[in-house]
């Protein structure tokens, strides 16, 4: 069966069209039944700063319509931060009003948020507390932490790269993750948020990371998948990709 994969995408963004694919391509190499293709809508952002983050989300919906018209299967957004920066609970709003936008499109689309995804795969996979790593400023970094914990995780460790151009995020070694996580307090969590950002690149390190440190690590792509799957109604199971995707491998 051939599933479509929509993604509203920061027009800055060089890696969720990366990372997704590259995940649910190991799952076709397991599964050859299932297929998947990919579709985005791409909306202004340059700079990781409240204006633009917010003015992004002004012009999300303009993308779930186009996206509605390729009769995806599922639609995600792809920006953690631009939802969280919005205050508690946001991505349940901008889920809703990408519902809407699409009401009566014709298409049957399933519509999530990557920080829905995050915040909602940490309590499914029963995570209460956990230490993250992000690319963001000081401040955007503290509304992050804030978020996740008003959903009632605890954020034990958090470090940021204070890095505003979204390209340069995007450009990210992920292989220096390896290092910048031995920096990082991981004592007695539940999971490490290798990525805590979609456009900062993970996905190479995460299973290294988790085998290193003995602890379930993921990632915001990661978890998008995870949720993704799970609104196909799929096995939520790949490898290569940390527990969160069902490989366990060093934990």
């Amino acid at each position: 069966m051939n599933y479509r994969i929509g993604q509203i995408v920061p027009s800055s963004n060089i890696t969720m069209e990366k990372e997704i694919p590259a995940m649910f391509a190991s799952l076709m190499r397991r599964n050859p039944e299932h297929s998947f293709t990919f579709h985005s809508s791409r909306v202004r952002m340059h700079r990781v700063v409240v204006e633009e983050l917010e003015q992004m989300n002004r012009d999300m919906d303009r993308c779930a319509i186009e996206l509605a018209d390729a009769r995806v299967d599922v639609l995600s957004t792809a920006c953690l931060v631009a939802i969280m920066c919005m205050g508690p609970g946001y991505h349940r709003i901008a889920a809703e009003t990408l519902r809407r936008a699409i009401n009566g499109s014709g298409a049957n689309t399933e519509v999530m948020t990557s920080a829905g995804a995050l915040v909602e795969e940490l309590k499914s996979f029963g995570a209460k507390r956990i230490s993250l790593m992000a690319p963001y400023t000081d401040a955007l970094t503290r509304r992050v932490v804030e978020y996740i914990e008003g959903e009632g995780i605890e954020v034990q460790d958090a470090i940021n790269f204070s890095i505003e151009d979204n390209l340069d995020v995007g450009a990210r070694d992920p292989m220096k993750l390896l290092e910048d996580v031995k920096h990082l307090n991981v004592r007695n969590v539940d999971t490490v948020v290798l990525s805590a950002c979609v456009q900062m690149p993970s996905l190479p390190a995460i299973q290294k990371a988790q085998e290193m440190l003995g602890i379930p690590v993921t990632s915001t792509a990661a978890c998008t998948v995870r949720q993704m799957l799970k609104l196909l109604k799929l096995e939520p199971s790949l490898p290569g990709a940390g527990a969160y995707l069902g490989d366990w491998g060093g934990v």
